[in-house]
């Protein structure tokens, strides 16, 4: 296939031998170029009709590395064409350059498309969709955290190999590091903040305070996990605003995180009412709308006297659910329930003020009354 292409190229710049050898060169290399997108497309098309709908993952890579397939060829193509086309010395050295440095971000391309390949498929066998998903949100998270670390140091080394490649940046770089002083404290407090999300993005994806879908409290804020990114974790609240935390907060500061081992919550009613309240019909009442709710996981409900005042008795149900969310939901339908049975069933249980009018103490002293003509 090489040889091929050479004497095709060979052949054309015998062909434009008339013109210029810059302009010769050119077209070389369009004509490289031009058979490089020819053989991309028919082996992209060749490949999607063997994979077909039967492998739909397969499917998947092949649509999503056509870019980069594509990249290789490109560079593949130029590198054979290079030497065939009669360019001047300067301007050869500097496509060969230019083509080194393309080299290399394929290099770099296929090391992060490959991660993120490798990730996916490990993380096929685990899924989110389901009520007991503890493990795999385990997995989902330390995966996709790590990956994002990945992406940073090979996009960095990546950056660095080909800056190196230019020699006054070569240089620049060897003196900056041979420096000390100044220029070293300057790089040392540029480069904190990335370091230390970067090792705050390793520390969470290892020890996992947090996880994606957990149910925290941040800022007095209640909200789940949707994203962690490297530097920052996107957290959806309740009314389905996003907040945005530094990834060290995890890290240094302390948060609530409802669903950290178990999902299942524990969730409390408090209801106040009157001493007449008939404290057993209440419980039975309870048990009976708890357990006909499908947000109730059956584990626990009880309802207790736990405080008592001049006026009123507080009463405390404590249910079980599965998720944050159902137990917030099985809170306000037993809450409302309640309320309708005091009303409808115990009106004389609600909360009420009492007032009674004393009569102010006579002096014994004092003449009685006596009635009129």
């Amino acid at each position: 296939m090489v040889e091929t292409l050479q004497n095709v190229l060979t052949g054309l710049r015998d062909v434009l031998g008339w013109a210029p050898n810059n302009i010769a060169g050119g077209l070389i290399l369009i004509a490289a170029a031009g058979i490089a997108f020819l053989v991309q497309a028919l082996a992209s098309r060749l490949l999607r009709r063997l994979v077909g709908a039967r492998h739909p993952y397969l499917a998947g890579i092949v649509a999503g590395t056509r870019h980069l397939v594509l990249l290789a060829v490109l560079i593949v193509a130029l590198f054979i064409a290079l030497p065939v086309a009669p360019f001047d010395q300067a301007i050869d050295t500097a496509l060969a350059h230019l083509l080194l440095v393309a080299a290399i971000v394929l290099v770099g391309w296929t090391a992060i498309t490959a991660t993120h390949i490798v990730a996916e498929l490990y993380l096929l066998r685990f899924r989110l969709d389901v009520a007991d998903n503890l493990m795999a949100r385990k997995h989902v998270t330390q995966v996709r955290v790590l990956r994002r670390v990945a992406d940073t140091l090979l996009i960095i080394v990546t950056v660095a190999a080909a800056l190196m490649t230019f020699e006054p940046v070569r240089h620049y770089g060897v003196s900056l590091f041979a420096s000390a002083g100044v220029a070293g404290l300057v790089v040392g407090f540029a480069a904190r903040p990335v370091l230390s999300n970067l090792i705050a993005g390793i520390q969470l994806a290892v020890t996992q305070p947090i996880r994606i879908d957990d149910a925290v409290v941040v800022e007095n804020e209640f909200g789940n996990v949707e994203e962690i990114t490297s530097t920052f974790v996107v957290l959806r609240l309740w009314d389905l605003r996003r907040m945005i935390v530094p990834l060290t907060y995890f890290i240094e500061k302390p948060f609530q995180n409802w669903t950290r081992e178990p999902t299942g919550l524990i969730g409390a009613v408090v209801i106040h009412a009157d001493y007449t309240a008939p404290v057993g019909r209440l419980r039975a009442r309870a048990e009976e709308i708890v357990k006909a709710s499908p947000l109730w996981d059956g584990n626990l409900i009880k309802l207790q006297v736990t405080d008592a005042d001049r006026e009123t008795m507080q009463l405390r149900v404590i249910v079980s659910a599965r998720s944050a969310g159902d137990a917030f939901d099985l809170r306000c339908e037993l809450r409302e329930k309640l309320i309708d049975f005091l009303q409808r069933d115990c009106p004389g249980a609600l909360p009420r003020r009492r007032t009674e009018s004393v009569p102010p103490p006579q002096d014994p002293r004092a003449a009685p009354s006596t009635g009129g003509a």
